[in-house]
């Protein structure tokens, strides 16, 4: 199936996100007719500026935990990317709200996209699904073990969308992402992602913070690879019914992310501080990625080192423009 390049219409839901945003940029710049649906609780207007002037991209302010507003949107768009989802620190601290959107919300979209006949609907997943698998590096058919209401509520969208496809031939592909990074990352809240909150202390001169000994490892691709793979495999026809890792495939820890983080921005004079371990933490990602190079042949272009040169450009840029922004990080973000 051809996606990029065809004048597609195509719907991403959580579009305004961070990962969604690349992707419909990526999309736009092929060549889609892009309708995002976000209700930007995460997702920000600023992400799809550069989009939005290709005027290929439409957007829809709905929630996916509405089925009217989902069979209002689906109609009209052969192709869905759903991102659409609450993280894993917010399940620590919200947990039912957590399964309706990631579980209850893609049940949703399921039943509309069936409804209006679309040829090819990407789930995306996530490697948290893993949990505290024992195995590695992880391949699809590693015990999926979740330490967290997240893990648990993506692993069940995943079930449902392989029921749909089962019962209604509906044609998914489930794919898990590892940990993605990259300009647009989520630092403040509870939606705040390791690397940027690592960039933006060491730019405010305050060294990083590492919860637990810093053995934690986890596996890192830039966000720009991330979407060029996951149009690779929604137009793969060998994937569908299927599952599929998404990642760098090499296995980082913590501790040495954080004297990466503060080389970079060269400021090797903090040390890290630690704090206890998070609650939930998964101890160890490192992704077997071989299915996907050998269905789709794609490998990811960005290393670490040059990633994240490339996202310490954007945090430099936002911490010049707004000092105050660390004021919107959270240590213990998973705290109400």
């Amino acid at each position: 199936m051809r996606i990029a390049g065809s004048d597609s219409r195509v719907l991403v839901t959580g579009g305004a996100g961070f990962i969604g945003s690349h992707l419909v940029d990526f999309l736009a710049g092929a060549g889609c007719r892009v309708t995002v649906l976000d209700n930007f609780r995460n997702g920000r207007e600023e992400n799809l500026q550069a989009a939005l002037r290709t005027g290929r991209v439409n957007v829809v302010r709905g929630d996916i935990v509405d089925p009217r507003v989902c069979d209002n949107t689906l109609p009209g768009h052969p192709v869905v990317f759903h991102l659409a989802c609450l993280g894993v620190r917010h399940s620590l601290h919200n947990p039912h709200e957590n399964h309706q959107v990631n579980a209850l919300g893609t049940l949703n979209l399921l039943q509309s996209a069936r409804r209006a006949g679309v040829t090819r609907f990407l789930y995306v997943s996530t490697s948290e699904v893993y949990g505290r698998a024992l195995a590695f590096p992880l391949t699809e058919q590693a015990t999926t073990w979740p330490t967290t209401v997240y893990g648990a509520s993506k692993l069940a969208g995943e079930h449902y969308a392989a029921a749909f496809h089962t019962c209604h031939g509906l044609p998914v592909v489930r794919v898990r992402p590892f940990n993605n990074y990259g300009p647009r990352a989520h630092f403040e809240g509870d939606s705040g992602e390791v690397i940027p909150r690592f960039l933006l202390r060491a730019l405010a001169g305050q060294p990083p913070v590492i919860f637990g000994d810093g053995s934690h490892t986890r596996d890192f691709l830039f966000v720009q690879d991330c979407a060029e793979a996951l149009v690779r495999i929604a137009e793969c026809d060998a994937l569908v019914g299927g599952l599929v890792n998404l990642g760098y495939g090499e296995e980082v820890r913590i501790d040495a992310l954080a004297r990466l983080a503060l080389e970079v921005v060269g400021r090797n004079d903090l040390k890290p501080m630690h704090e206890a371990d998070r609650p939930g933490d998964v101890p160890r990602l490192w992704v077997d990625a071989t299915k996907l190079r050998q269905t789709t042949g794609w490998r990811p272009r960005i290393p670490l080192a040059q990633g994240l040169a490339d996202t310490l450009e954007y945090y430099h840029a936002l911490y010049t423009a707004n000092p105050r922004c660390l004021e919107q990080m959270q240590t213990r973000n998973w705290e109400v």
